[in-house]
């Protein structure tokens, strides 16, 4: 599973890390407001299980992409997870403001 993302495929990976971390931001700062400082701990966690479940697969299919003989079946599948995270991760944010 030896493979390279390519420019876009990496731009589309900082900005799906970027809109998590403004998420995580926003609820840690909200907790601090709020006093429910002792909740930090499972927001860490929940951010790192949604690593394994949704930053991992586009790994994943970054590495099967150059086993596609056609050359954009996985790439389409990749940005869609992609914009998909990131859209998923802007209500996230919207909910929380």
């Amino acid at each position: 599973m030896i493979g390279s993302l390519t420019h876009w495929m990496e731009v589309a990976l900082w900005v799906v890390l970027g809109s998590m971390a403004v998420d995580f931001l926003v609820g840690f700062f909200q907790s601090l407001q709020g006093n429910k400082l002792g909740s930090a701990n499972d927001a860490v966690l929940v951010y790192l299980r949604e690593i394994v479940f949704y930053v991992l697969p586009l790994f994943m299919l970054a590495g099967i992409a150059s086993m596609d003989e056609t050359g954009w079946i996985v790439n389409t599948a990749y940005y869609i997870g992609a914009v998909a995270l990131v859209i998923k991760y802007l209500k996230d944010i919207k909910a929380k403001l």
